[in-house]
Parts: C-alpha cells; sequence; structure tokens
C-alpha cells in the first residue's frame, strides 16, 4: 500500500523570499520526502504588516520566479485571492479540502513559532496537521517551543541528522524540530540593500534581484523637483 501523498504548506510574508526560505524548503523536503511544497505568500500579514510593504502581486511573483523549475515547489495565490487578513488556520482548511487524503505539513522558522500563542485558534492550527520547525539566525529552537504547555510540549520530537522518521510520528499535532545551517539573511536586510541600492548577490535567487531591480522595489520613492 502506498503512503499518502506528503504536501507541505509554506507560508509567510516573503518580502522578499530570500535564500534562508529556499534553504529551509529543501533541508524539509529531503528529511521528509515530500512530494510537493506550496510557497504561500500572504495578502496581508496579521503579525508583520507594513506600510511600506510590497504589493502582493510583486511578492507572489518573486515567489514564483524563485519555484520556477524546482520539481514539486508551487507558488500559491491561495491567501492572495482570498484577500484580508492572511489566517493560518483558514488557509489549511481550504489546502485539506483540496487535497483531502494527503499527510499536510506547515513549515515555519524558530523565530515566527515562538509566537505560535498570538496566532488565530493556534491550538486548532497545531491540531490540523505536522508543524515542522526549522533554525533561524537569532532564534533557538529549544526555546521556540517553550511555553506551549504540557499538551504541546509533550508533541515535540527533534529531527537528528541521518535519522528516520516513522510514518507514526508524522501524525497531526506533533511538532518536529529540524536542526539546519541557517543563512544569516532576513528580509529586513534584503530590503534596506535594495533601498540603497546595492548587490542582493547570494541574497536571493538572480531571476528575484532582477525583478526588484527592474520594478524599482524597496527603493525611495523620488523627489519631484521644484522650481523656485
Amino acid at each position: 500500500m502506498s503512503r499518502p501523498q506528503r504536501i507541505a504548506l509554506f507560508g509567510g510574508t516573503f518580502d522578499p523570499i530570500h535564500a534562508g526560505h529556499l534553504r529551509s524548503a529543501r533541508a524539509v523536503g529531503r528529511k521528509l520526502g515530500l512530494d510537493r511544497i506550496f510557497f504561500i505568500p500572504a495578502s496581508l500579514p496579521p503579525h508583520k504588516a507594513r506600510p511600506d510593504m510590497a504589493p502582493a502581486a510583486d511578492r507572489y511573483r518573486m515567489v514564483r520566479l524563485a519555484a520556477a523549475g524546482r520539481q514539486g515547489w508551487t507558488a500559491s495565490p491561495i491567501e492572495i485571492l482570498a484577500g484580508g487578513t492572511s489566517w493560518s488556520i483558514r488557509t489549511i482548511e481550504r489546502m485539506r479540502r483540496r487535497f483531502p487524503r494527503a499527510r499536510l505539513f506547515f513549515i515555519t522558522g524558530a523565530d515566527a513559532f515562538r509566537e505560535i500563542k498570538t496566532w488565530r485558534e493556534w491550538r486548532r492550527v497545531l491540531d490540523s496537521c505536522t508543524f515542522v520547525v526549522t533554525t533561524r539566525p537569532g532564534a533557538d529552537l529549544a526555546a521556540s517551543v517553550r511555553g506551549l504547555g504540557r499538551t504541546f510540549a509533550d508533541r515535540v520530537m527533534t529531527l537528528g541528522p541521518g535519522e528516520a522518521v516513522l510514518e507514526a510520528e508524522l501524525r497531526p499535532g506533533r511538532i518536529l524540530l529540524l536542526p539546519i545551517e541557517a543563512l544569516a539573511v532576513s528580509s529586513t536586510a534584503i530590503r534596506d540593500r535594495a533601498r540603497r541600492g546595492e548587490s542582493l548577490r547570494g541574497l536571493v535567487p538572480p531571476a528575484v534581484a532582477a525583478y526588484i531591480k527592474a520594478k524599482g522595489l524597496y527603493r525611495p520613492p523620488r523627489r519631484l523637483r521644484t522650481h523656485r
């Protein structure tokens, strides 16, 4: 009997998507033998909305460029098409209806997961799929799960190098910690470099860097000349 299809949801602002996101996706995909990873840019992120945030259409196009040509990677506009505030629980429910027989995973970084209790219906979110929490610079994996309480703390499992993961360990409600060699890169730093007109080589895929430059993303608006 074949195993269920393994599908991961990787949501975020992706402003812009960068090499750190891609490294996390590759590591999780290899470790868990994922069949598909959906990169899901938020329409309006509940925790990271900023007045200078790049338009949702541009963030989605950058994700498409980053995922292009990579087997099993797909940019999904599901939250952008839904509009409004992007709640993870709603996205998970929509994807569950789309893939009722699949095993769903939710990829997130340790920095985001340590704020899990601020997420809408966070208990339902954790019960609805298998979470995979990856290393992020400045965010300790162990610290990211502190404060969950015994109910959820007892579900935490660290995936060691070369360690096989049993099918039973992948049930909904599990929280898998995956240590990876995190890149010291952040969307904030990339936006700052783009604002100054500096190179983004090695920080984002070349196609994404070219898109940022062509669209003038993150650059300050040109001041209108005044005549005296």
